[in-house]
């Protein structure tokens, strides 16, 4: 699963074609590419998504038991 909230990791060298049909390559041995879409060198992770707290994310079965008042927050 890929985390929309972090880097991916792939194995270099690496050749990524931009949605513009420009091309970034990398001939690192591990190349960190941006997912989150907040990086000045996008597609290279900077580390922008540590500047933001990540959400956390609700378990598939978080709050089926509770009375949909308690659901809600209110």
């Amino acid at each position: 699963m890929i985390d929309p909230e972090g880097p991916l990791l792939l194995e270099g060298p690496v050749r990524i074609e931009l949605p513009d049909g420009r091309t970034a390559c990398s001939d690192r041995f591990m190349v960190a590419v941006c997912t989150c879409r907040r990086s000045k060198r996008y597609p290279w992770c900077d580390t922008s998504h540590r500047r933001r707290p990540r959400r956390p994310r609700p378990s598939a079965d978080e709050g089926r038991d509770a009375p949909p008042a308690a659901r809600s927050g209110a």
